[in-house]
């Protein structure tokens, strides 16, 4: 009999995006029978050390396997930060998807990357055993393709890409990581500098489609539905990807049904992680308010 093979699933977070890595995993529980053989490789900077005991009840709840990948250990990625562009919106560790074929362990044939603001609603075994067609990757077209990819008036970088190429959003990707790992994204990033145009690219899905263009395949829009909406739901969503300005992890979100799904989301956080991650979030708020709080 032929083993059972681990499905392999990277985030990449900081310590503000606990909660919603926690609602993500537990998205893709809750949506597989296969829990037991799901591996998560969290790779994060910065995150405090109480909370891995709030992750691990992933692995208590469904039997899934949770990795550790502390990124401030890492010589790669330290020196990959102190290159690369950010914008304050931003942290860091969204560069970790760039490093995937380093930091899991050799061997580990595939892996399926999501972003921490993204919510599952199918049986994640079904891109795991999807034929990438030789390709590195398997991703969604983005909506908001020709903007991302050209920038204001949709002239800015038509230096760099062509607007009626293909262009996928980075949220969710299945990577084959030995094709992964001989793109030789390294040298990528270091030509993307030589050419002076390094800082002009939208972060590492900018950086992603220019090094893998022609080499990954186009999957239905379901696989990503971006900013979903209400109406998506008669539509067999297979991955909501939460990128408008209301998420749903906000006070508001179910209560006011603000943001489609909001409600379930909350449930799929779990009301206990959702409130704690509130407490910390609005105590933070008044002690920068007011900084003799708590002294």
């Amino acid at each position: 009999m032929k083993p059972v093979q681990a499905i392999h699933v990277a985030l990449a977070f900081d310590d503000n995006f606990w909660a919603p890595a926690f609602a993500v995993m537990r998205s893709v529980c809750l949506n597989t029978t296969r829990r037991r053989d799901l591996v998560f490789h969290l790779c994060h900077e910065g995150l405090a050390e109480k909370r891995y005991a709030a992750l691990d009840k992933i692995a208590e709840e469904f039997g899934a396997t949770l990795v550790h990948h502390r990124l401030a250990e890492s010589d790669r990625f330290r020196a990959m930060r102190e290159r690369l562009p950010v914008a304050r919106r931003l942290h860091p560790v969204i560069y970790a998807r760039l490093l995937l074929d380093r930091l899991l362990p050799e061997g580990t044939p595939r892996v399926i990357y999501l972003d921490c603001d993204t919510m599952m609603m199918g049986p994640i075994e079904r891109l795991w055993q999807m034929d990438l067609d030789g390709k590195a990757l398997a991703a969604v077209e983005d909506p908001w393709r020709l903007f991302n990819m050209n920038g204001r008036d949709l002239r800015e970088k038509r230096d760099i890409f062509d607007p009626a190429l293909p262009y996928f959003n980075s949220g969710m990707l299945v990577i084959d990581l030995e094709k992964f790992a001989r793109a030789n994204i390294a040298g990528h990033l270091a030509e993307f500098e030589r050419k002076g145009y390094l800082n002009r690219l939208y972060y590492d899905q900018d950086m992603l489609n220019l090094i893998f263009r022609g080499n990954w395949k186009r999957l239905d829009w379901r696989y990503n539905v971006v900013d979903p909406r209400m109406a998506h739901q008669a539509m067999d969503p297979f991955l909501l990807h939460f990128t408008g300005e209301v998420r749903p992890w906000s006070l508001t979100a179910g209560m006011l049904q603000s943001v489609a799904f909001g409600r379930l989301y909350r449930h799929v956080m779990t009301n206990a992680v959702f409130y704690a991650f509130w407490r910390e979030r609005l105590l933070r708020g008044f002690k920068r308010l007011n900084p003799f709080a708590g002294k």
